[in-house]
């Protein structure tokens, strides 16, 4: 499928949009690195923070986050991370006949910070609706969104209906059934995103958000999400 880029102007700063992410498969894991955060899905939701627009199910048991929800579904992370780190999971959309097997939305927040209370991400209550996002700071990945038609990255800057666009992407989109290997870059101003060893997202921010929390975000869908680790890049950090 071809890749297509629109450009919708420069961010708040002046400064026009990135360039096409380049479709390049390679590893972006440090060669030194040390766990800050993981979770293996074994011990219930205590270290997230859900929040549903029309209910759903999401529990984490036997070392899987499932989420099955019919609307909008964003589960937090309730550990603040600090960059620069390596963020990675596995995502599995699920396609099995089932009411919410909806092939679409793998999509991401990180280093959200909420404008309306910037010391405490969950001191504002949301309800799971997607416009309810649009106070944050932060990343925000649409992998397979509107019914699994794009890519996309965007960089809120916490006003109401501005959500600046980064990419626009037509593929790569999602496969039903088929694992995602997910990995997020934060390292100052280099934001990139992974998926299965393609580098998706490729984004140098001339006034990047490096501290905030991270969530995973869909909607009308049912995922199997496991092996949530976040990793200090000791490489990145020596410099």
């Amino acid at each position: 499928m071809t890749t297509t880029r629109r450009a919708f102007g420069a961010l708040a700063a002046g400064t026009a949009l990135a360039a096409l992410a380049p479709a390049v498969t390679a590893s972006a894991s440090p060669r030194h690195r040390r766990l800050i955060a993981h979770d293996d899905f074994r011990h219930g939701l205590g270290r997230w923070a859900v929040e549903l627009e029309q209910g759903g199910t999401v529990t984490a048991q036997r070392g899987v986050l499932e989420v099955d929800v019919p609307a909008g579904a964003t589960i937090w992370f309730r550990q603040p991370l600090e960059g620069p780190y390596v963020l990675e999971y596995t995502a599995t959309p699920v396609s099995d006949g089932g009411a919410n097997d909806r092939v679409s939305d793998l999509n991401n927040f990180w280093n959200a910070v909420d404008v309306r209370s910037p010391d405490d991400l969950f001191a504002t209550r949301r309800g799971g609706a997607l416009a309810e996002y649009d106070y944050l700071k932060t990343y925000y990945s649409g992998y397979g969104a509107n019914y699994n038609t794009t890519t996309r990255l965007r960089r809120y800057v916490g006003e109401s209906g501005v959500r600046p666009l980064i990419y626009d992407y037509t593929e790569p989109l999602l496969v039903a059934n088929e694992p995602n290997r997910v990995r997020i870059v934060s390292d100052g101003s280099k934001v990139q995103w992974w998926n299965n060893g393609r580098l998706v997202f490729d984004y140098t921010d001339p006034e990047p958000y490096t501290t905030g929390h991270f969530a995973f975000r869909t909607t009308w869908s049912h995922f199997r999400i496991s092996d949530f680790r976040v990793w200090r890049s000791q490489r990145q950090r020596s410099r």
